[in-house]
């Protein structure tokens, strides 16, 4: 395996310009979340240029798969590819012309090495055994497309699920395999309170909906800091509210909408039922009454102990252990790659892209000058191709 491996990074230096080429087209020509169309279509080129048969899967997600040269195993790999609604200001000669649309969080990279990876997989397809799923998934973004390819059958049967994120935080070379919880789970609520208008000099004729969302946002902050351990790592965000028509009118309808964040779905399911349980009995305390919307955007993201122990075993052949982080704390953001280890065993490591002496490298997610090192590109590309081999082969 060992001469494989020197082999695979052989091609990976062959291929870097390639993959480089192909991260800065996608950053040029970013797509928000379930309009990816031209995206997709560039995907279908790249992947019918080294004889595959892409399929399209919902309106912008893209499908294909590597037949090794005997039956076996089989392992997805995935690539979200959708972008931000946000205008790009890091000036760069691949910066985005599609106005107030940008690459923000690295899936332009995801998507670039996905496609590098089955170039070389492609050419390395004789000596494996078993299958390899290539998905290019939309709207990453706003929890959509990890569900379509789950729900319609495309991780039927399969044994792995393999991704990558690129990590602003973490230095290029670097890459990140932990067990266990990564990300969170995301839920949007909304919650309507209906109240009646009254004029403010006579406020005991009406009941007050402004006031009793506003003693809802209060109480239930007390769900993580009284009613949590704080080793549960539990957020409620509250983002928005609206209320009232006037100055001098009580208000008969607020509006909130928020976040809820848990890392396990046990908490998960608990944290919903209070915060539904403490809004009805506040409302219910002032004479109001409150209505819930819930739209589950993604699980909890929980890396399968064998698929890291695994993953960090081929990262450490191809990196070397002081280039491999083990432990590391989990985010509060949320990612629907979940949905994929969810349904079949898997892992997602984070690769560093970070490089100090780039300042846009270094910046958060999501914001309006991210870059990356794009020799993290070689990173993410080796670790699809030879955790895959290794995998199938083993």
């Amino acid at each position: 395996m060992k001469d494989l491996f020197e082999l695979i990074e052989k091609e990976v230096e062959i291929d870097h310009n390639y993959v480089v080429e192909l991260r800065r087209y996608f950053h040029k020509y970013p797509e928000v979340s379930k309009k990816e169309f031209l995206t997709a279509q560039k995907i279908e080129e790249e992947l019918k240029k080294i004889g595959l048969e892409p399929k399209r899967v919902g309106e912008t997600g893209v499908f294909a798969t590597i037949k090794g040269n005997s039956e076996g195993k089989t392992i997805v790999l995935r690539a979200d590819i959708d972008a931000l609604p946000l205008i790009e200001k890091h000036e760069c000669s691949y910066k985005s012309v599609n106005e107030g649309v940008m690459h923000a969080c690295g899936h332009d990279a995801h998507a670039a090495s996905l496609l590098g990876a089955a170039r070389i997989l492609v050419k390395f397809k004789d000596i494996i055994k078993g299958e390899i799923r290539l998905v290019f998934q939309q709207a990453e973004e706003i929890g959509y497309g990890g569900r379509i390819f789950v729900d319609n059958g495309y991780l039927d049967g399969a044994n792995r699920t393999f991704g990558i994120h690129v990590m602003s935080s973490l230095e290029a070379g670097k890459i990140a395999i932990v067990p266990g919880p990564n990300n969170a789970s995301v839920d949007w609520f909304k919650i309507t309170v209906k109240g009646i208008q009254a004029h403010v000099s006579t406020p005991h004729l009406g009941v007050d909906a402004l006031y009793i969302a506003s003693q809802i946002v209060v109480s239930i902050q007390a769900l993580v800091s009284r009613l949590s351990s704080p080793m549960d790592n539990v957020l409620i965000g509250i983002g928005k509210l609206n209320a009232g028509t006037a100055y001098n009118i009580v208000a008969g309808e607020a509006v909130l909408e928020g976040t809820l964040r848990c890392l396990t779905n046990e908490i998960r399911k608990k944290k919903i039922e209070e915060i539904m349980l403490v809004a009805k009995n506040v409302a219910k305390m002032y004479g109001g009454d409150v209505e819930f919307e819930w739209k589950d955007f993604t699980s909890p993201l929980i890396n399968d102990y064998d698929s890291s122990l695994e993953a960090q075993g081929v990262a450490t052949k191809l990196f070397g252990a002081k280039n491999v982080i083990t432990v590391k704390e989990p985010s509060l953001g949320g990612d629907d790659f979940a949905e994929f280890i969810k349904c079949v065993p898997g892992v997602y490591a984070y690769v560093g892209s970070g490089n100090e002496k780039r300042p846009e490298t270094v910046v958060a997610h999501h914001n309006e000058m991210f870059d990356i090192d794009e020799d993290s590109l070689k990173v993410s590309v080796l670790m699809y191709v030879g955790y895959s081999i290794d995998f199938l082969n083993n």
